[in-house]
């Protein structure tokens, strides 16, 4: 994946306004005010890796509303394209459209390598399970999407600030939900740091 401007512990996150599925603008900041919020960057429709991770949150999500935690899912997609993958696959969940991939950029996802997004033996194994389990099997990305698009998950607080930035080191390698609701070491999302930590 290509390394431009990936966000760290405690950085400002980048307040980007995206689309709704009902197509009216959204600014990010009006969904991290009141609570804590999980920001689940898709990859492409076709992706069951993204399946997967948006089961799992979704299969948490009165875990993570009774933690104080707002979850929205972004895709690089129309917001009518959005919606309609997200009332099959997370109607709890806000849904917000990038179909520029402007917050995609402003939070450092990028297209991936061969290898992050094709040829990793976790993504094959990966592929293996999930077709034998779900019955998910690596589809063609939708119009306007992009394979090598890389997803990515942010946790941000109530004063704007990035709690959690995970990067996945390929597709296949998407943050476990107990780490989502549990933070690291039992870390409070809800509390800001009080310096910022040496990565």
């Amino acid at each position: 994946m290509e390394i431009k401007n990936q966000l760290k512990f405690n950085d400002p996150a980048p307040d980007v306004k995206l689309l709704g599925a009902n197509g009216k603008p959204v600014q990010l900041s009006s969904l991290w005010e009141k609570s804590v919020l999980v920001l689940a960057f898709t990859r492409h429709f076709g992706c069951p890796q993204c399946k997967e991770m948006m089961d799992q949150l979704i299969g948490a999500h009165q875990a993570l509303t009774e933690k104080g935690l707002r979850l929205a899912i972004i895709s690089h997609a129309s917001a009518e394209a959005a919606k309609a993958f997200c009332d099959q696959r997370a109607p709890s969940a806000i849904c917000l459209a990038d179909p520029d991939r402007t917050a995609y950029r402003a939070y450092g996802l990028y297209q991936g390598t061969a290898w992050q997004t094709l040829l990793s033996p976790r993504i094959w194994l990966s592929n293996r399970r999930l077709a034998r389990q779900k019955g998910y099997k690596p589809e063609l990305p939708h119009a306007g999407q992009d394979a090598y698009q890389m997803s990515d998950t942010f946790i941000i607080g109530t004063d704007g600030r990035v709690r959690l930035p995970y990067y996945y080191e390929d597709i296949a390698d998407h943050p476990p939900v107990d780490l989502i609701l549990h933070g690291i070491m039992g870390v409070d999302w809800n509390k800001p740091f009080d310096s910022k930590p040496v990565i």
